[in-house]
């Protein structure tokens, strides 16, 4: 059951989650407040996941209605909340209109704005680890890197999104893969997809068992990027593979989560030796994506240095 907190009494931001008071950010950013001369607070607000309509808009408007409640970062709802409360924000940017998501609550002039950012710190994240020039090295490869994505909610569109941007020229992957245990949001995704027709080839697979993964993952080229976005291992236990999955050889398996019983992490640790693999966590994609959503709530700049400052800061508070 939704339980709103009171009235703001000092400047306040939200994060809307499941399992908030479990994240990292609930220690780190009175830390990061600090470094920032901000004087405010973060609180959390959970929903169940897929909560009913009415709840969403209920948080919406608690924080549009409350002047000290300043914004908030949404993590989990993005679909379910835009979906229920678009009408709601005076404005949505292009990434929010496109992906029919939302992971920043903010406010300026007594206008709502809703924005997208995980095209931008998936991105971010993802460059931080993925060598230089990755794709268009392995495109000379038989057959060439490809990427595979378990899941199809926002933040395993918003990747995609990244890795097919026009604007990388050949340094994008030969093919992206994505599963799905339903298929409404693969047929959403490819519907996103074709309207942005980026020219890189994408297939859709319907794999409600765990076991259908595996094969997908067993087919994939040497090389290729394996993705967790599927919140198992965070939000709900388990990984969206078995344990006798078999990661190409070099691989990059990147588990969005940092938090957890982290099942998919420790089965790419568990081969790494053995396939030569570049297995990252979602510690990085964390910290990116609550710097955006900061910037915007509190209309402050947050530059590569500060951005190394604050990583510094949440890695000792971690």
């Amino acid at each position: 059951m939704l339980v709103l907190p009171d009235r703001a009494v000092q400047p306040t931001m939200y994060f809307i989650g499941v399992t908030t008071g479990r994240s990292s950010i609930m220690r780190v950013f009175p830390h990061w407040a600090d470094a920032l001369g901000l004087d405010a607070v973060l609180r959390g607000i959970d929903l169940e996941i897929h909560a009913a309509a009415d709840d969403y808009r209920r948080v919406v408007e608690f924080i549009r209605s409350d002047p000290l409640s300043l914004g908030a970062l949404v993590t989990t709802h993005k679909i379910d909340l835009l979906s229920a409360a678009r009408e709601m924000f005076d404005d949505l940017d292009p990434y929010a209109r496109i992906l029919g998501e939302l992971s920043s609550i903010s406010k300026r002039d007594g206008r709502l704005l809703g924005h997208a950012k995980d095209p931008i710190s998936s991105g971010l994240a993802l460059e931080a680890f993925l060598p230089a020039g990755w794709w268009r090295r392995t495109h000379k490869w038989v057959p060439p890197a490809e990427a595979l994505i378990f899941g199809a909610g926002g933040s395993a569109l918003a990747v995609s999104m990244y890795l097919m941007d026009p604007r990388h020229g050949e340094n994008r992957p030969g093919r992206v893969v994505v599963t799905n245990r339903s298929m409404p949001r693969l047929e959403e995704m490819r519907r996103i997809h074709g309207q942005l027709d980026y020219g890189v080839p994408c297939e859709y697979r319907h794999c409600p068992a765990l076991e259908d993964n595996d094969r997908v993952l067993h087919n994939m080229p040497a090389g290729s990027l394996v993705v967790n976005a599927t919140g198992l291992g965070k939000d709900r236990p388990g990984s969206p593979i078995t344990d006798r999955a078999r990661f190409p050889l070099q691989a990059l398996a990147w588990d969005f989560n940092y938090r957890g019983d982290l099942g998919f992490l420790a089965q790419a640790r568990a081969q790494q030796q053995d396939r030569g693999l570049i297995v990252e966590d979602g510690w990085t994609y964390f910290i990116h994506g609550w710097t955006q959503v900061v910037s915007e709530v509190f209309h402050v700049e947050i530059g590569p240095p500060t951005i190394a400052q604050l990583s510094h800061i949440a890695g000792e508070v971690r």
